[in-house]
């Protein structure tokens, strides 16, 4: 069976990759490396520098003929969507559309893709929110995951393709960019490396959903081979961790001298964000296996091993 990967370049899609790879799937990657890095390309795997809105991109379809799609590739940076929301459609929709009509034209039998828990439930009723929770974006990020996800049930009713979203929570782990603005885990541990103070915004006490990307990769896997009526499905752990708490382990793990330092809070930042579960573990048979603890220590170990000689 052969899955294409698009961004498996990146952060998430490169570590779906291996995990593919190692279940012995063929896989091919597309990605335009806007974001991700050619080294995090296994090696086993074809790779295509591909843009997902490229009309080219029906030649990687026609040379390839995958029998799924594991659709990563996004514009998925918060500030931008809000800066260039444009951009971020065209990215985010137009590039998805493109996806889908070759996944029709080439005979794909389904695309597995990468959506959003917290920006697509706002500002949450309840807590942990379950997929039923109204969808309430307030971000152009959220709403063009949203966007996509009722384009593929739109390209399910009418030509047959089956789907299954993934929401994320917060997804921390190796590989994951320590600058910009994604990542809070990876930004604090590249921080206390270097021997800097990490900047908490506001209070601190805000609250995220972190799941570690091993158990996302796997939840990724588990969605290909599943073939349940649902299509959405929340991938997280359910449980509430203030941005405090990941400053105070990551201390604990690298350096315990470091200060803490509180700046001003971003404005529009959600203050409480987490996620129910419960029907990934009781469809897709998918629960996180990883503890925050150990999550942190494995990417605090991943980044240390890779810092130039001359920081260490």
């Amino acid at each position: 069976m052969k899955v294409l990967v698009t961004g498996g370049a990146g952060f998430i899609g490169s570590n779906i990759v291996d995990r593919l790879i190692d279940e012995g799937y063929d896989v091919v990657v597309a990605d335009d490396l806007s974001t991700g890095k050619e080294e995090n390309v296994n090696a086993k795997a074809v790779f295509y520098k591909m843009d997902i809105q490229d009309p080219q991109l029906e030649a990687v379809f026609r040379s390839e003929k995958p029998d799924y799609v594991c659709h990563q590739a996004a514009q998925k940076d918060v500030r931008f969507s809000v800066a260039d929301p444009v951009s971020d459609a065209r990215i985010n929709i137009l590039g998805t559309i493109n996806i889908l009509q070759n996944c029709i034209k080439y005979k794909v039998k389904k695309v597995v893709f990468a959506s959003t828990g917290g920006a697509i439930y706002g500002e949450q009723d309840v807590f942990p929110a379950p997929e039923t929770h109204p969808a309430r974006p307030i971000s152009p990020y959220g709403v063009t995951k949203l966007t996509a996800e009722h384009y593929m049930y739109y390209y399910r009713a009418v030509y047959g393709l089956d789907y299954v979203s993934l929401r994320y929570s917060n997804v921390y782990g190796p590989r994951q960019d320590p600058h910009g603005e994604a990542g809070v885990v990876a930004i604090f541990i590249h921080k206390m490396l270097d021997e800097q103070e990490p900047v908490i915004n506001g209070d601190g006490e805000q609250t995220r959903d972190f799941v570690y990307v091993g158990d996302v990769a796997e939840a990724n896997i588990l969605a290909i081979t599943n073939d349940a009526a649902e299509n959405i499905f929340n991938i997280g752990t359910g449980v509430e961790v203030s941005i405090n708490r990941i400053f105070n382990s990551l201390k604990e793990i690298i350096q315990p001298s470091v200060e803490e330092k509180h700046g001003p809070p971003q404005p529009g930042e959600q203050r409480r964000s987490v996620i129910d579960c419960t029907r990934a573990r009781e469809i897709l048979h998918w629960e996180p296996k990883i503890s925050l603890m150990d999550g942190l220590k494995m990417t605090c170990e991943y980044f240390s091993a890779r810092r130039p000689a001359h920081s260490r």
